[in-house]
């Protein structure tokens, strides 16, 4: 297959962006990158002009079990997700809510350029709802990560289940590429760490382990500073939002060869911290990106890579100002978040070899973003800055995983698994809605409100105005 006249934003930098740009898929992998490629006879050619062609998207952490919520969590605070999920709502999921909210969210990534999604999923309270999940997400051919975890029981308690052993032997070892495993849990700071024995089963499994660091009133420096004590803290350790730290913090996660998967969507909105990305540059951590949850967000790369851009931004401006100082040249740019979303994902995930730029040898991911009958599609001459700043999901044209095309001309080439999702979705609506009652709902939806202080004003302009017929 031969994408031709693209303007091609490799990723890789010794290729950089390539105008006019063509590139060859054989099989699984890219075979060539260039202009004017010659093309097999028997090639199939995509008029990619005017278009966009880059690596497919990494998201590196989407709770994608609570898909079937989307939208229901704009006004939360993060205290408000814990109640929901974690007190009303988890306890009634069944396997089948966890499948149909994977198999929608296992969709949509594909539907909007993100060809491998991590799936922290932390609502597994059975092996059965493990099952479930993995179900899901084998029945989309995109890329994902099983991030398998358990708020319900501790992690030194479900790792060392043997339903839980047998399971990752029979449905996740040596999976490869397709469907990747890690294990997710929390490190609460406790000084016991009784954490170590989850450790050390990612060690006897060979899987990395990614966990909340930074989360304002839950886990904070002394999360870190327990890690660090016990060894723990290495270069197998992927930390999820890292926000609200201390730079002593950073630096140990820095040492230690730790990388961070930052939400500025949800670090703005929750509260974890201010969004991570400013703190991690400036202590050279390692970045990738991610969702969080579209139970208030959009599951968006293209949002997750205009929010952290925004956000970054947006500090460099406050310190500048507060030195009494004006910002003249910015730090991160366009080409940087684009890495985050491509390479720093696949660097993140241990895949770095073999996804995150169109490099001759890599697996074939690859999402072409052309819309011809759109005003925002042209003209292109910042490519990294559009697909920041202009693109949005729906100017993904085409969607390739490992050389399959999996979206073309805008469409899903799904077989009808969408209206199958649609169906398991409805379904588990209707049941938790039933168990709940609509009025636990409602008041979930719209939590409680209470408003801030109004700012006094002193001024009183009212001498200026008159009784007279004229006015003031």
């Amino acid at each position: 297959m031969l994408f031709r006249g693209a303007t091609v934003l490799t990723v890789d930098p010794a290729s950089g962006v390539i105008e006019d740009g063509d590139v060859l898929v054989a099989g699984q992998r890219i075979q060539a990158v260039g202009r004017s490629l010659a093309a097999p006879g028997d090639a199939v050619v995509i008029d990619a002009a005017g278009g966009i062609l880059m690596p497919g998207m990494i998201d590196t952490h989407r709770h994608m079990w609570q898909t079937a919520q989307r939208g229901l969590g704009a006004d939360w605070s993060l205290t408000n997700y814990f109640q929901f999920y974690y007190r009303d709502w988890t306890r009634l999921f069944r396997p089948e809510d966890i499948y149909a909210g994977n198999l929608l969210s296992a969709i949509e990534s594909v539907d909007a350029g993100v060809t491998t999604t991590v799936d922290w999923s932390h609502g597994l309270r059975t092996v059965d709802h493990a099952e479930a999940a993995v179900d899901a997400l084998e029945e989309v051919p995109g890329r994902f990560v099983l991030a398998y975890g358990n708020n319900y029981q501790a992690p030194w308690e479900w790792t060392a289940d043997p339903a839980f052993r047998s399971f990752a032997a029979r449905r996740l070892a040596g999976r490869g590429d397709m469907l990747g495993f890690m294990l997710a849990f929390n490190v609460t700071g406790d000084p016991a760490f009784r954490e170590a024995a989850a450790f050390a089963v990612a060690r006897e499994l060979d899987v990395l382990v990614t966990t909340h660091s930074g989360v304002w009133g839950v886990t904070g420096d002394a999360s870190i500073a327990v890690l660090a004590e016990h060894g723990e803290l290495t270069s197998r350790l992927r930390h999820v939002h890292a926000a609200s730290l201390s730079p002593d913090s950073y630096l140990r996660i820095a040492a230690s060869g730790g990388q961070a998967s930052v939400s500025a969507e949800s670090e703005c909105s929750a509260g974890q911290g201010y969004p991570s990305s400013y703190a991690l540059r400036q202590h050279g951590v390692p970045v990738s990106l991610s969702a969080d949850t579209s139970a208030w967000w959009s599951a968006d790369m293209f949002a997750c890579m205009r929010a952290t851009l925004n956000a970054d931004r947006a500090r460099q401006h406050q310190l500048a100002h507060e030195r009494g100082e004006t910002v003249t040249s910015l730090e991160l740019r366009a080409d940087d978040v684009v890495r985050y979303a491509t390479q720093g994902g696949a660097d993140h995930l241990g895949l770095g070899d073999r996804l995150g730029s169109i490099t001759p040898g890599k697996l074939a991911d690859l999402v072409l973003l052309q819309a011809h009958d759109s005003p925002v599609m042209s003209p292109v001459l910042h490519p990294a800055g559009h697909v920041v700043f202009q693109a949005q999901r729906a100017d993904v044209h085409t969607v390739m995983v490992g050389g399959r095309v999996l979206k073309h001309a805008r469409r899903l080439l799904l077989d009808g698994q969408l209206a199958t999702a649609r169906r398991a979705v409805a379904e588990s609506v209707s049941h938790v809605r039933s168990a709940l009652g609509q009025e636990a709902l409602e008041k979930t939806m719209y939590p409680d409100w209470v408003p801030g202080e109004p700012v006094h004003n002193p001024y009183d302009y009212s001498y200026f105005r008159r009784d007279s017929g004229r006015g003031g």
